[in-house]
């Protein structure tokens, strides 16, 4: 029966070209995977949707509503067993949180290539439509990616370490971040409307496709955030970054290479390094120490249920030849 579970994968890359807000690395991330996913971990090419702004790529735009409509349409697919798979590269930020008790509090989101933001809640909505025994993972590549899916169990968090630069590293990059003051500068010119709401602006251009954090009364958020408790479900979030720094897209161009952000080529050479099984929290830590060997100052973290924490990324087999 095992053999009969679908996997299937949503993959985005966000380059934002000729904006102001661009990365080079972005594209490269999620093409790389998809060569992973296939070849490592047995998915077919056509389970795999792909979400670029590649100028004259045949793919669809990544979009907040296009980015959200397949993973929507990946999870409805979704039935006992299977393993899900969405990775995102690109700009991420943050925004004050609403919620009574946190005036101080932030909430994370993705910022898709027309800035229609994709926040924490509506990654909590999608895990929570997950059938029993069917696995979502989510590898953030951006900026405050740390919780990234509300409420989900943090297993490796903020590290009270404090790792230096190595000066010596030829290497340039750009923090995988726009702040909201210029999400909200770029909003402001298109609804006319003098706010620093940020949801008043998202609601005013996108309407029923804004995000559901903003689509919900404060008061409604409140009762959600009390009725969440922490319980296991099937989300996997690997953030490249704690929730209050920042994500790098490194652009070698000096030398020729290939640009990259700095957490999706860590997996990857974590996953080169170790052909055989290994576990959520092992992909993290080992990503975690290529970052420090790089000299390069984030940390990537890992939210899940106890159980997923230790299962096989990707749900890999021991003895597979995936």
């Amino acid at each position: 029966m095992e053999g009969k579970n679908k996997r299937l994968a949503v993959l985005v890359g966000c380059n934002y070209p000729n904006t102001p807000n661009e990365l080079h690395g972005c594209i490269n991330d999620v093409l790389a995977m998809r060569d992973t996913l296939v070849k490592r971990f047995g998915f077919d090419p056509k389970s795999i949707e792909l979400l670029t702004d590649e100028p004259g790529s045949s793919s669809p735009m990544p979009t907040g509503s296009n980015i959200k409509q397949a993973l929507a349409s990946m999870i409805d697919q979704a039935e006992t067993g299977d393993v899900l798979y969405f990775h995102y590269s690109g700009h991420g930020t943050r925004f004050p949180s609403k919620k009574l008790g946190h005036p101080y509090r932030y909430e994370e989101a993705i910022v898709p290539c027309d800035f229609n933001l994709i926040t924490d809640l509506d990654f909590r909505q999608l895990v929570n439509k997950l059938p029993k025994g069917t696995s979502l993972t989510f590898l953030s590549d951006s900026c405050y990616s740390g919780g990234l899916i509300d409420k989900e169990k943090e297993q490796i968090g903020p590290s009270s370490l404090v790792h230096e630069n190595d000066s010596s590293l030829k290497l340039t990059s750009t923090p995988k971040t726009i702040p909201i003051k210029s999400i909200l500068q770029h909003l402001s010119s298109l609804t006319n409307i003098s706010t620093t709401d940020i949801g008043t602006h998202l609601l005013e251009f996108f309407g029923s496709e804004a995000s559901s954090r903003f689509q919900l009364p404060s008061h409604h958020l409140d009762l959600l955030n009390l009725n969440q408790s922490l319980r296991p479900d099937e989300g996997i979030l690997l953030s490249g970054c704690q929730s209050d720094e920042t994500s790098a897209d490194i652009n070698p161009n000096v030398s020729g290479g290939k640009a990259y952000g700095a957490f999706s080529n860590a997996v990857q050479m974590v996953l080169k390094e170790n052909p055989g099984q290994l576990s959520n929290r092992e992909v993290v830590m080992k990503a975690r120490n290529v970052l420090q060997t790089q000299g390069i100052v984030q940390h990537p973290c890992l939210y899940c249920s106890d159980e997923n924490a230790n299962a096989a990324f990707l749900r890999q087999h021991q003895n597979s030849d995936l």
